[in-house]
């Protein structure tokens, strides 16, 4: 079993910046895929970046140029370092782990884009 912590979120102007962190409880090379969706109110829960364990990512068009997402293996840690942030960039941002033994959450951190 993958256990994933997130942290990182807050309240930030548009324009600024953020970084997002997701902690595995194990190591990260083990995990298939490890991604950050968000889910902003009324809305339905969205891919904004993954990574593959050897290094492949994809992004969301809406995030392209802002958004990157990376990962440390000495740390079990993946990162979302998000700059040039808008309001609709509001959302709970989630991290997801896909593993050969399944597929796992995190409880989520509350990313607010406002002045």
């Amino acid at each position: 079993q993958v256990q994933l912590v997130e942290s990182g979120g807050g309240l930030v102007q548009p324009g600024g910046s953020l970084r997002l962190s997701c902690a595995a409880s194990r190591s990260i090379f083990r995990i298939n895929v490890m991604a950050w969706y968000r889910q902003a109110p009324g809305k339905q829960r969205e891919l904004v970046a993954s990574i593959t364990s050897g290094g492949r990512t994809n992004y969301a068009d809406s995030v392209k140029g802002r958004l990157t997402i990376s990962g440390d293996s000495a740390k079990n840690t993946v990162y979302l370092q998000m700059n040039s942030l808008k309001s609709e960039d509001t959302a709970v941002y989630y991290c997801y782990a896909d593993t050969p033994m399944g597929s796992y959450w995190g409880q989520g951190t509350q990313v607010t884009v406002s002045s």
